[in-house]
C-alpha cells in the first residue's frame, strides 16, 4: 500500500514522557516529509503548543488541534473552526464552578483559568503543554464566571480537572443530559475535555482528507491515547505506541516501541523506507 499521510497525536507518541523530542524522532519524520508524505499533528493541545512541536519538527503543515476543533497552518488563516457559544460557555461555567474542579477556556489565542490549586503530577503535565508564553496568554482568575460577565469567550475547548472520578462521572452525565451543543471526551484520569458537538481528531483529519484529495487508506495513524481509539480504527494504517492502553493496541493494526523507546521513529523507518517519494510515484503514473 502507498501512504500519502502520516497523523501524529503529540503526548505519549511524539514525545517522550519528560516533553521532549528525541533527535531520532525528528530525523524520522523529516525522512517522510522528504517522501512527499504529508505529516500532521492531531492533538488535544492549543494551536499554539502544537505549532511549537511542530517548528522543532520543521513542518510546515495543517494541524489538527483543540480536539479537532481549530484546525490551520496558520494562527490567522484557519480552515476550519468550531467554537462552544458565549451563551452555552457561560452557562458551562456556571455549572462547573459548583464542583472542585479546575476549569480552563482553551481559546486559540489564549487560555482562561480559575485559581483552583491542582496535585503537582496534573499541573506538571499542563506546564509541559502549554505554548510560548510570548505568544499565548495564560490568565488566572478567582471567578471564571465574573470574568465572562465582563468578557464574554467563545473558545474551541474547555478543559475541566476534577478532584476525584466520582465528581468527573456526575459531571460528564449531567453536562451529556443537559447540553447538547457540546461532546466531552475523557482522555487522562481526572481530565474532561468539552467541544462543540460533531468535534473530534478523527472530523479533523477527514476534512485534511478532503481538502487534499487523500483516501482512508493511504492515511497512517499513530497514536496512544483514549482519543486516539477512532482514527487508530479508522485509518488505513492503525499505529499504537507502546505505552498505549490494552484497548488501543487490540484495535491497532500495528504496534510499534513505547513513546520513550523511540517508537515513532522505529515505525517511519520500518513501513516508510521502502515506499518511493511520492513525486516520482506520480511521475510514473503509479498513482495520481
Amino acid at each position: 500500500m502507498i501512504y500519502k499521510m502520516l497523523a501524529l497525536n503529540i503526548d505519549g507518541t511524539l514525545l517522550q514522557d519528560n516533553g521532549r523530542l528525541n533527535k531520532a524522532t525528528k530525523e524520522a519524520i523529516e525522512f517522510a516529509v522528504g517522501k512527499g508524505i504529508k505529516v500532521t499533528l492531531v492533538t488535544s493541545r492549543n494551536f499554539s503548543s502544537a505549532t511549537r512541536v511542530a517548528k522543532e519538527l520543521k513542518l510546515k503543515t495543517c494541524l489538527v488541534t483543540h480536539q479537532g476543533s481549530f484546525v490551520a497552518s496558520d494562527l490567522d488563516k484557519p480552515i476550519l473552526v468550531k467554537r462552544i457559544t458565549e451563551e452555552v460557555t457561560n452557562d458551562l461555567v456556571r455549572f462547573l464552578e459548583a464542583f472542585n474542579c479546575h476549569i480552563r477556556l482553551v481559546h486559540e489565542r489564549y487560555t482562561i483559568a480559575n485559581k483552583k490549586k491542582l496535585p503537582t503530577n496534573i499541573m506538571g503535565k499542563l506546564v509541559i503543554q502549554t505554548g510560548n508564553r510570548n505568544s499565548y496568554a495564560e490568565s488566572y482568575v478567582d471567578s471564571l464566571i465574573d470574568k465572562l460577565e465582563e468578557t464574554p469567550v467563545s473558545p474551541p475547548k474547555i478543559e475541566v480537572i476534577f478532584d476525584n472520578n466520582i465528581d468527573l462521572f456526575d459531571a460528564r452525565k449531567a453536562i451529556q443530559e443537559m447540553f447538547h451543543e457540546v461532546n466531552c471526551i475523557e482522555n487522562d484520569k481526572h481530565l474532561l475535555e468539552i467541544v462543540p458537538q460533531g468535534t473530534s481528531k478523527l472530523k479533523g483529519v477527514l476534512y485534511l482528507c478532503d481538502r487534499f484529495n487523500i483516501q482512508r487508506e493511504e492515511v497512517v495513524m499513530i497514536g496512544s491515547g483514549k482519543d486516539d481509539l477512532p482514527l487508530i480504527e479508522w485509518a488505513g494504517l492503525g499505529v499504537a505506541m507502546g505505552n498505549a492502553s490494552a484497548k488501543l493496541k487490540h484495535a491497532a493494526d500495528w504496534i510499534t516501541r513505547s513513546n520513550n523507546e523511540n517508537g515513532v521513529s522505529y515505525m517511519v523507518k520500518e513501513h516508510f523506507r521502502k515506499q518511493q517519494p511520492i513525486e516520482f510515484l506520480k511521475k510514473m503514473n503509479l498513482i495520481k
